[in-house]
């Protein structure tokens, strides 16, 4: 079965005014659907196909530039709708704000590691929360459509929060200003699915 792009669980103007509707809607329908029809194209006719996104990543052979940036931008942006909601949704609260508390001190500090990562990646990227086997957390970065599902690619483990740094996600509202962007990320959190994935990956 190919892959399809996934629907949005909320409109494209849903997350005004702090991501716009214009950039959602491209985002969603001319990006994500791109890299779903490209992926799509480079597993064709190989042994691939049929495997889920997760599966292929985690096993991929980094040399493979077609289904790495592909099935990259594919698997991310699959995230990263899925962890926004209009307003937020739910606040930080059990096992997974006493994680971030124990490898950060505080959630203002997770808060500024992760603004740090998303606002110093260098080019196109994304910034990540990743919780490793037995649930200790991390916050990394990586370039382009990377993620830590990849070999080798930043802190490793499962990434449960992650935010497109790369310039299409923010440009038209936003211009050169990537941090009130990412300061603007904290305010549509679906926190209550962070903590979903949080517990299906510990």
């Amino acid at each position: 079965m190919a892959f399809e792009l996934p629907k949005l669980g909320y409109a494209y103007d849903a997350l005004e005014p702090h991501i716009d509707a214009r950039t959602m809607e491209i985002h969603h329908t001319k990006h994500h659907q791109g890299y779903t029809n490209n992926l799509n194209a480079a597993i064709e006719g190989t042994d691939l196909k049929g495997k889920t996104i997760e599966n292929i990543l985690i096993n991929l052979d980094m040399s493979n530039a077609a289904v790495r940036n592909n099935g990259g931008g594919f698997y991310n942006h699959s995230l990263f709708w899925n962890v926004m909601k209009p307003d937020g949704k739910g606040s930080l609260t059990g096992e997974l704000k006493d994680a971030i508390i124990t490898a950060y001190g505080s959630v203002d500090a997770f808060k500024d590691a992760f603004s740090k990562a998303a606002a110093t990646r260098f080019g196109s990227g994304w910034a990540w929360l990743c919780v490793h086997k037995g649930g200790k957390v991390e916050v990394c970065s990586s370039p382009n459509q990377d993620n830590p599902l990849m070999p080798g690619v930043g802190c490793g483990g499962t990434p449960i929060l992650g935010i497109d740094v790369w310039e299409h996600a923010y440009y038209l509202n936003y211009q050169n200003r990537r941090p009130d962007y990412i300061t603007a990320f904290f305010n549509v959190i679906n926190w209550n699915e962070v903590e979903r994935r949080y517990a299906e990956a510990k």
